[in-house]
């Protein structure tokens, strides 16, 4: 019994022992394995590789210094009406809406304008928007440390919104340019003074490149940026996390408010420091031209010029006579997909690489035309000044009442003949060719494609038309394809439509 006892007792105890000694073990390989602190470090470890800008604090403190506050002051004429009473509604009334006469004299009156600016030598040159600077008698220019200084113009670019100013004064901070092109996605920070507030830091990321085609100015290729970019930050620097310059910070897409809207345009530093160069060099800005009209494709139109819907290109819709592109053998109808290597499928795209191009430089361009790939080169001249204004194709929607007219071939279009009378009336030049729509069925395909009255149809299916029997004749030729494909005149400007047959 007792022999028993003590072996059951032996037993429960060696159990015992192996149970802490697992125990311990278990603990000891959970502590090895888990140990919280190192978890934590290991987690802020693989944060830090994700994000590795802790702060941007010591990139601002060397880039911030060469960003510096400009403004300007001109005088203008007012229309001399007062402040005073005579601006209430409540007394307006007693003069029947009217100012009195002598507060209707004009005056001149001094008007004032912020912006920004980046120093790009340290003897003092500044590069700015030029609408901050336009038509200034006064500029200042001010630094963060409070120091300001008289500035005067070099040079102006009112087509591409770029100026260069300077002051006298010496090793001051700069700014460098950024050697590659931003990319969709990298960090950018724009510094400036918005609102007159003081300088301002804001940070977001490039959210599109070569944005073209807004009509905010004449050339444009701009990086879109989250960076918050507000009134006041034109002229002013955006920099890549290098501290480099990637663009200048030039307008904003704004709703009521006028403030942002999370969607700001800078100019890259490609097109700036040509302009840059130019004006400091000579004081004024050449670029390349062609001389021919120009209509980006959509994947219709792309198919009616035989392309396929895939491809893209960019249409010559008008070639100006005896101008390079007229020397070289460009024709209405070819469309460019190339130039100097480099596809290209937007109108806006292609003209900054042309103007940004010396003239006496040569272009080379991929054309195709009637299903065939062709290289051109073209010499360029200088873009005539009388042109750079521009020609906006539906900058005169209200086109003048015609009557007359016939049904033609083309579904819900009326057309005539040019006759002297609708010559006169259109205000057409003596060798303006074509047949004029008199009439469009607003439920027509052709309505639904933009045709208006008053336009004037030049060519059906690259066939040139100068008659109305000429107008049915090509359209019931092309019957059989999808869509029928017009080059229309309206005002100075030719574009191709293409109008589904259904």
């Amino acid at each position: 019994m007792n022999h028993t006892f003590h072996i059951r007792r032996t037993t429960a105890l060696l159990i015992v022992m192996m149970a802490v000694l697992v125990g311990a073990l278990v603990a000891t390989i959970s502590y090895t394995h888990n140990p919280p602190v190192t978890m934590g470090t290991a987690h802020a470890a693989s944060v830090s590789e994700q994000t590795p800008f802790g702060s941007f604090a010591p990139l601002v403190k060397r880039a911030a210094p060469a960003v510096v506050n400009i403004s300007s002051s001109k005088m203008v004429k007012t229309s001399g009406q007062s402040n005073g009473m005579f601006d209430d509604p409540f007394f307006r009334q007693f003069f029947g809406g009217r100012m009195p006469r002598q507060q209707q004299k004009p005056r001149e009156e001094r008007a004032s304008s912020l912006g920004s600016g980046v120093i790009v030598s340290p003897d003092g040159y500044i590069l700015t928007n030029n609408h901050v600077i336009d038509g200034a008698t006064d500029i200042k220019v001010s630094f963060s440390d409070k120091r300001e200084f008289p500035a005067k113009i070099i040079g102006a670019d009112k087509y591409s919104d770029l100026a260069v100013v300077k002051i006298d004064q010496h090793n001051l901070p700069t700014l460098s340019f950024a050697g590659g092109k931003p990319q969709v996605g990298d960090v950018a920070l724009a510094i400036g003074d918005p609102f007159g507030l003081g300088q301002t830091v804001t940070m977001g990321i490039v959210s599109a490149t070569g944005r073209t085609g807004l009509g905010i100015e004449q050339y444009e290729d701009f990086i879109q940026t989250d960076a918050a970019i507000n009134p006041g930050n034109s002229g002013g620097a955006l920099i890549n996390t290098n501290g480099d310059l990637i663009g200048i910070n030039t307008a904003i897409l704004a709703g009521n408010g006028g403030g942002n809207q999370g969607v700001g345009f800078a100019i890259p530093v490609t097109m700036a420091k040509n302009i840059m160069d130019q004006l400091l060099k000579t004081g004024k800005v050449t670029r390349g031209y062609i001389g021919v009209t120009l209509q980006g494709l959509d994947p219709d139109l792309a198919k009616s010029f035989g392309l396929g819907e895939n491809m893209r290109g960019i249409a010559i819709t008008g070639v100006e006579p005896n101008s390079p592109g007229a020397k070289a053998g460009l024709q209405t109808g070819d469309v460019i997909t190339q130039v100097n290597g480099t596809l290209v499928d937007e109108r806006g795209s292609l003209q900054v690489i042309v103007a940004g191009m010396a003239p006496g430089s040569d272009v080379h361009l991929k054309i195709f035309r009637s299903g065939n790939y062709k290289d051109v080169t073209v010499t360029l001249a200088e873009y005539p000044k009388n042109l750079l204004a521009g020609n906006n194709p539906d900058d005169d929607d209200n086109q003048p009442g015609l009557n007359g007219g016939e049904k033609g071939a083309m579904k819900g279009v009326s057309v005539q003949a040019i006759t002297p009378e609708v010559r006169q009336q259109l205000n057409l030049s003596a060798n303006a060719k074509g047949v004029v729509v008199t009439d469009v069925d607003e439920s027509s395909q052709a309505a639904q494609e933009g045709l208006k009255p008053g336009d004037v149809v030049e060519q059906v299916n690259h066939k040139p038309v100068t008659s109305v029997s000429d107008f049915n004749s090509a359209v019931k030729q092309g019957d059989g394809s999808g869509a029928t494909l017009l080059l229309v005149r309206r005002g100075q400007v030719s574009n191709f439509v293409a109008v589904p047959n259904k």
